[in-house]
């Protein structure tokens, strides 16, 4: 288990997708709260609808001046300068300064996390866990290695509020954690064949495939309220690409040289999807062919498109067989997940915490 500083605090982010799905829209998840299912990403594979959650309480009110000292774990200072790096790190991952509205909730949980980092920290030195300089420069090289030269590894360095002796500090301190708990959930045994059987049969719903199409496109874009000169403009193209089509080029070059989609690079490949993840009219046309056959011209928001279906699977309950490993991989994380954060509450129920701010 690899616990970063830099990490603690988790960030969603809106993710582009191809120009024929409904929304663009993704979401983060950790890797032990996916199902086996969704974890195995099986083609038409639904996701476990989300569960309903009360609404969390508005965070308590973060002063607009901090003080030198934000919080203190076990007489141990966690300084102001510690939580602007870390914001500072937040914000740069996700290209954006934090939401004024939200300045308070975020604020909060990056101390928190802070001083989760510090308890582990402190234990670590209880327990002599050692890590060898050359471990440290190792680190060290593979975050210069992820950089073109020095002066950019320097100014990403100043840019976040930090340093090389800061970063070796983190590094050795990261590796420390890193080994305590992997020492400490090593001790959890293995998820069991009567486990992950006992898993499969009880949530069913987790093993159900869609139909789903295998499809590629091409698409000529324009926007919906176009006037008619361009409408016709980009109808006359994708014409021109049909008639190529027909007599016989390949889709896949022809994806390449003309698909104003993302899927070009492709040509023109969407992978498998199931009904549902489309625009209707996308959808409607994708559905009504059989591998190797290709549509004519299809409208929807986005433009034109011609669509070509390469394959077909059926609705289908995914054997147990297929996802023993997937559920034990699952089971695995999620019992280690517990066991870490069943740890951390005995650390934190024993400490003296003070939250200054």
């Amino acid at each position: 288990m690899h616990i970063s500083k830099s990490l603690l605090v988790a960030v969603a982010f809106v993710a582009a997708l191809p120009a024929c799905r409904k929304t663009p829209v993704a979401s983060a998840q950790t890797a032990s709260a996916q199902t086996p299912a969704a974890a195995q990403q099986q083609p038409g594979a639904q996701p476990p609808a989300a569960q309903a959650q009360a609404p969390a309480p508005p965070a308590k009110p973060v002063p607009a001046v901090l003080p030198d000292v934000v919080a203190r774990v076990n007489g141990e200072a966690i300084q102001k300068t510690e939580l602007e790096r870390m914001l500072r790190n937040m914000e740069m991952r996700v290209g954006q300064p934090i939401p004024a509205d939200r300045r308070d909730e975020i604020v909060r949980k990056a101390v928190d996390q802070l001083v989760t980092y510090t308890l582990l920290a402190q234990e670590t030195r209880n327990r002599h866990v050692e890590v060898a300089d050359a471990e440290v420069d190792t680190r060290i090289g593979e975050l210069r290695g992820k950089f073109p030269d020095e002066n950019a590894f320097n100014k990403a360095l100043a840019d976040r509020g930090s340093s090389v002796e800061q970063l070796k500090k983190d590094a050795r301190n990261e590796l420390s954690i890193s080994k305590m708990m992997e020492a400490e959930l090593a001790t959890e045994p293995a998820v069991s064949d009567q486990d992950a059987r006992a898993f499969y049969d009880g949530n069913p719903d987790k093993f159900q495939q869609q139909e789903a199409v295998r499809a590629s496109h091409i698409l000529i874009r324009v926007d919906e309220k176009a006037d008619a000169a361009a409408k016709q403009k980009a109808r006359t193209e994708i014409e021109g690409v049909l008639k190529q089509l027909q007599a016989g080029a390949d889709f896949a070059t022809v994806a390449r040289e003309h698909s104003q989609d993302g899927s070009a690079a492709q040509g023109g490949d969407l992978n498998y999807f199931s009904r549902g993840q489309m625009v209707p009219a996308f959808e409607q046309a994708a559905f009504a062919l059989q591998p190797g056959q290709m549509s004519g011209i299809v409208e929807s928001p986005f433009g034109y498109h011609i669509i070509k279906v390469t394959d077909r699977k059926p609705a289908r309950t995914i054997p147990y067989e297929e996802v023993t490993g997937k559920i034990k991989e699952f089971l695995s994380a999620q019992h280690k997940q517990q066991h870490a954060d069943t740890f951390i509450q005995g650390l934190r129920s024993k400490a003296k915490i003070e939250v200054l701010i």
